[in-house]
């Protein structure tokens, strides 16, 4: 299975920007899909997941109300709507799927996924 991130960028704050995570190997239908972000001398943080319905959704604290997570089955692709970035969202973004059956039972921790992107790099100017 492989994760391709893509989409980050030089934005400013308050702007929006899409981050998209191509997957292989496996439909996203059977992985519980997440994405993680890691700033600059902070540990790797929760953002968003999405369970394998397609519809239960999770956010981090930090992200509520602003990130929206969303699959295309038929593109075998997640996606991580971002709006009303700000500084503090500047990081690596990952993605990454779980295929066990406990995957989703506790899909903020990054001990519940088997498979991670290569990250991609999103920084907002304030």
């Amino acid at each position: 299975v492989q994760l391709q991130a893509s989409g980050g960028g030089l934005v400013q704050a308050g702007d929006s920007l899409t981050l998209s995570c191509v997957v292989s190997g496996r439909s996203v239908s059977r992985l519980v899909m997440g994405w993680f972000r890691r700033a600059p001398g902070n540990e790797r943080e929760f953002v968003a997941s999405v369970k394998w319905n397609g519809r239960t959704t999770f956010y981090g604290d930090s992200v509520k109300g602003r990130f929206t997570i969303s699959r295309d089955s038929a593109k075998n692709t997640v996606y991580l709507q971002m709006n009303w970035l700000k500084s503090e969202d500047t990081a690596v973004y990952y993605c990454a799927g779980g295929a066990r059956s406990d995957s989703g039972a506790y899909p903020s921790s990054d001990r519940s996924y088997d498979f991670w992107g290569q990250g991609t790099l999103v920084t907002v100017s304030s």
